[in-house]
């Protein structure tokens, strides 16, 4: 075993087992570690409002301790590690800090928001009854979802038969996402074309395969480097007239042309609700993985006219959120 494995399970068995007896104690202040590799800062102001109004107020019964690593896995391993000794509860964001979380937490209780096919990826047992001491809000968990996505790239562009999936190799979430992008994709008549990244150095190189490769879409999963490179992303696909297909609003909102995806700012009420659970001594493996209710559709009609695209008119009418 790693040594920061071994420290991160000493850790979690030793804090985790007094959790609900503690969380019991009037008077008792409450520390959660709070993990988000790549989403905005203000989120963590969020948790910590929903949290308050709960009943946790933070400086009187609560200390939310936020870590900003990055979407680096190194980098994410020692946040969690960090953070161990010293709180009570973890929340994280995301496929690569939720499987960090459940090698090091050991005991710990854990919330994850945001992280897809979570069950698929082996972070809960299943949505229903995730077992052991993990549970949280899925960004998805349906294959059928990426099916819609790329139809919708078809209404873009109708001869559409090469599609680009810019993956990040080592984000557990990947994998899971592009096999059911294969699904879909074999009934649509697509062949994905998969380029992979490990770091914003690869980003211009992997553009210039897609355009040798004759791709006429790049598809982008939601991995956290992929993410926290969302305008770089973005800035490429234009340059390279290739229409993007996002999983989340605020790489659309960055300059992608569309995308089908979740609220995840509006996963941070049922988190907050689960932590409360979970602190009034429910045990996380028998409160059940929460989904998204709905998807929205963002389309930015001003990268469609860099694109020299014209968005059809029945799917401008669907759209949710239209960038000008």
């Amino acid at each position: 075993m790693k040594r920061r494995d071994f420290i991160g399970a000493m850790y979690g068995s030793a804090l985790a087992l007094p959790f609900t007896a503690a969380a019991e104690q009037p008077g008792k202040v409450l520390r959660i570690g709070h993990v988000n590799p790549a989403g905005p800062r203000e989120w963590a102001e969020a948790l910590e409002q929903r949290l308050a109004e709960l009943g946790y107020v933070q400086g009187r019964n609560l200390v939310l301790v936020n870590r900003f690593p990055g979407p680096q896995p190194n980098r994410i391993d020692e946040a969690i590690i960090s953070l161990l000794p010293q709180i009570d509860l973890l929340a994280v964001w995301g496929s690569i800090a939720g499987m960090a979380a459940k090698k090091l937490a050991g005991a710990m209780p854990v919330v994850f928001l945001s992280i897809g096919f979570p069950v698929e990826i082996g972070l809960v047992e299943s949505l229903a009854h995730p077992g052991g001491n993990i549970t949280g809000i899925a960004a998805e968990a349906a294959t059928e979802t990426n099916q819609k996505r790329l139809q919708i790239l078809q209404e873009i562009v109708p001869d559409l038969t090469r599609v680009a999936v810019l993956r990040v190799a080592d984000d557990q979430y990947v994998g899971v996402a592009v096999a059911s992008l294969e699904l879909a994709a074999g009934k649509l008549g697509v062949t994905l074309l998969p380029v992979d990244i490990k770091s914003a150095d690869d980003l211009e190189p992997a553009f210039g395969t897609m355009k040798t490769s004759n791709a006429q879409a790049v598809f982008v999963p939601g991995a956290a480097l992929a993410l926290s490179l969302t305008k770089q992303i973005a800035n490429l696909a234009i340059a390279a007239h290739l229409p993007s297909c996002h999983m989340f609003g605020e790489a659309v909102i960055a300059g992608g042309l569309v995308g089908l995806a979740p609220d995840r700012l509006a996963m941070i009420g049922p988190a907050a609700a689960q932590i409360d659970k979970i602190i009034k001594g429910t045990n996380p493996a028998d409160i059940p993985v929460e989904q998204p209710t709905r998807f929205d559709l963002y389309i930015n009609l001003n990268t469609a006219r860099l694109l020299n695209l014209t968005i059809p008119p029945t799917l401008l009418a669907r759209a949710d959120e239209v960038i000008e």
